[in-house]
């Protein structure tokens, strides 16, 4: 733990879904001096992502699904081409455990071979939330459902399979525009395809 923060009071200003608190902390500032600093902290849980890859066809599995808040900030349909993702259920699910439960309800792939290679905060200067992203390759014998979502969670969820390189292109002109998904296919850019 540091030893410029100290004296954190917290405040919970809403507690459903997620959680958002108030904090108020003292700071010391490079010059040594304190300062208290008060800030909105939306606490969510760490989650998981991965992104699946068939060097054979050059292809990956990516999905589309609405997304309220993309919407709300100006995205034209708020349906956004994403890599599978989903938020770790409790601290004794392991991040790699979740994203294999996600890929079978998003996918429909039964995935074995994940590799994990990075973990990152998504925005850091607002939220607690941190992404363990994967990668694993996937073929047809790996379908096992057909994927699209919990309908308990009302979840509406279209599978892409689409050319790696296609994906590369809607990167490129800006119609990908998910942090974690441009994240993970500039990884597999630079060490897969």
């Amino acid at each position: 733990m540091s030893n410029r923060v100290k004296d954190i009071k917290r405040h919970v200003l809403s507690d459903k879904f997620f959680k958002l608190s108030e904090f108020k902390f003292d700071y010391q500032l490079k010059n040594k001096q304190w300062v208290t600093n008060t800030w909105e902290v939306l606490e969510r849980r760490d989650a998981a992502a991965a992104l699946l890859y068939n060097l054979e066809k050059r292809s990956i599995i990516l999905v589309k699904q609405f997304r309220l808040p993309a919407y709300l900030n100006k995205h034209e349909t708020g349906f956004l081409l994403e890599v599978p993702a989903g938020v770790i259920d409790d601290n004794d699910e392991s991040p790699k455990t979740a994203m294999q439960r996600e890929l079978l309800e998003e996918t429909g792939y039964q995935i074995n071979n994940l590799e994990k290679v990075y973990d990152a905060y998504a925005t850091p200067g607002g939220s607690t939330e941190r992404f363990s992203c994967f990668i694993g390759a996937y073929d047809s014998s790996m379908k096992t459902n057909e994927g699209g979502g919990l309908a308990s969670e009302n979840e509406d969820i279209e599978i892409i399979e689409i050319a790696f390189d296609d994906a590369i292109g809607l990167l490129a002109n800006g119609d990908i525009i998910d942090a974690k998904t441009i994240m993970l296919l500039q990884h597999a850019q630079i060490k897969i395809f």
